[in-house]
């Protein structure tokens, strides 16, 4: 015969119930963890700001390096096995995300609600030691509960009267509400920062003027990004850029237009630095620019379209080259450099010499041939990105400051009662308390003005809230 000894159900999540209000949720509301938290979170942002995001292997360890060690340990091995090239997307920045607002949805539902429930029930005061424990209270030997209720309704008060003798009067309910809705409001954001960094994607493309692309160059990318444009491109009309009287760079442009699958143009703008092209949720921002090609004719050959690289100039300033050649065996040959737009080439023969500068449009002679230098064509860099959290983040911030409006409301509570011939009345405020004693000294001013005769006295008592 065998006994089974076994504990209900019922029982087991009751005690898991009774442990998490007993032991879990006092450690969840602690306002101490939650700023301690709030710190950490923004630490870690700020280290996702001042670290580079989503660059290559290549670029962490040039300017990380191992030997010597940035602040004598940060180098790149720690950084990429830390996730710091991709802060906002490690899965320890999104648990203390989901941890933090964990904590604000416990203590919204443990202490903000129930205040606001308490706060909304009223209830009346029927003897006069009851006063002495209000913030300030009066005894007067002459008004009436009706007097009074008019009073405080002047003053925008919600009056709850018992019979005649009795009253309770509040405003400012929506103090109460207010940290509530800051509550929401951080909630909110928290939910929009984790599905932006879930679902969205960072990209950049540097596009010759005149070309179509499709955006596949993704530099980062949440593991649900789902924006990803697949039924439409993007053509670069052109690309060109002001200069300055002085020759410095004064502002660089982009017109740009969307293309459907038919390559039938469905939107159109012309970018620049602050001003992008948004398209179904994809924002394309000019953050870059450069030289892609020259196009030359030599003697009365077909056009040559050659394209340019960017030198390495050791920090010098940014110039770009090619390799023209000048005879039909490729042994001899001219190069070409570019430092901008303005149509101005330098031309260097095989030596090293410089040969001659010219301008687009112009020609020159090198090497026995007629060189003649048509244009120099531009290309555009672009930074794409699709944050698809970032509407629910803009919600969440404007409730977040209708909150903190709200919370600046006072709310204020008043009690009255009459008996044996006295009136007694008290209050308390939970902010602005010198306003509060203002405001009553002036309700009870009017409600105890003497008759013909008499001298007006009305003292004001405060007790310790």
């Amino acid at each position: 015969m065998t006994i089974e000894n076994s504990v209900p159900k019922k029982s087991i999540w009751s005690a898991f119930g009774q442990l998490l209000r007993q032991e879990l949720l006092p450690v969840l509301t602690d306002l101490r963890l939650a700023i301690v938290m709030l710190l950490i979170i923004a630490i870690f942002s700020v280290t996702g700001t001042v670290i580079e995001q989503g660059q290559s292997l290549a670029f962490y360890q040039a300017n990380y390096p191992e030997h010597p060690a940035l602040f004598g340990f940060l180098t790149w091995k720690v950084l990429l096995t830390l996730g710091l090239d991709h802060v906002y997307r490690t899965w320890w920045f999104l648990a203390l995300l989901i941890f933090f607002g964990t904590s604000l949805t416990a203590c919204t539902f443990t202490r903000q609600l129930p205040a606001l429930k308490a706060a909304r029930r009223w209830k009346f005061y029927d003897e006069p030691r009851q006063f002495q424990k209000l913030a300030l209270s009066a005894e007067l030997d002459n008004g009436s509960v009706n007097s009074l209720t008019q009073l405080l309704q002047n003053q925008r008060y919600k009056v709850f009267q018992e019979k005649d003798d009795s009253l309770y009067a509040r405003k400012g309910m929506i103090g109460r509400i207010g940290p509530i809705v800051v509550h929401i409001g951080i909630v909110t954001i928290l939910l929009g920062s984790i599905w932006g960094a879930m679902t969205g994607f960072v990209a950049q493309e540097m596009v010759t003027s005149g070309n179509t692309f499709q955006v596949k160059n993704i530099i980062d990318a949440g593991p649900w990004a789902t924006a990803l444009p697949k039924d439409w491109s993007v053509r670069v009309n052109r690309f060109w850029i002001d200069y300055t009287s002085s020759g410095g760079i004064d502002q660089f442009y982009s017109d740009m237009s969307v293309l459907d699958n038919q390559e039938q143009e469905v939107d159109r703008k012309t970018i620049f630095v602050n001003s992008p092209l948004r398209y179904r949720g994809v924002t394309f921002y000019q953050t870059d620019w450069g030289i892609s090609a020259v196009r030359v004719r030599v003697n009365k050959s077909p056009i040559f379209q050659l394209p340019m690289a960017q030198l390495n100039t050791n920090g010098k300033g940014r110039i770009w080259g090619t390799w023209i050649p000048t005879k039909p065996d490729l042994s001899e040959g001219v190069s070409l450099l570019a430092k901008d737009l303005q149509g101005t080439v330098l031309i260097y023969d095989g030596t090293g010499k410089l040969v001659d500068t010219v301008r687009t449009g112009m020609s020159t002679s090198v090497n026995g041939v007629t060189l003649k230098i048509l244009d120099v064509l531009g290309s555009t860099g672009l930074q794409i990105k699709a944050d698809p959290g970032i509407p629910v983040v803009y919600t969440g911030f404007a409730l977040l400051m209708l909150g903190v409006v709200m919370s600046y409301f006072s709310h204020s509570q008043i009690w009255a009662l009459q008996k044996d011939g006295r009136l007694y009345v008290g209050g308390k405020t939970n902010r602005a308390q010198v306003a509060f004693e203002r405001e009553m000294l002036e309700i009870l001013d009017k409600l105890s003005l003497p008759t013909q005769g008499e001298e007006k006295a009305v003292a004001i008592e405060p007790h310790s809230a």
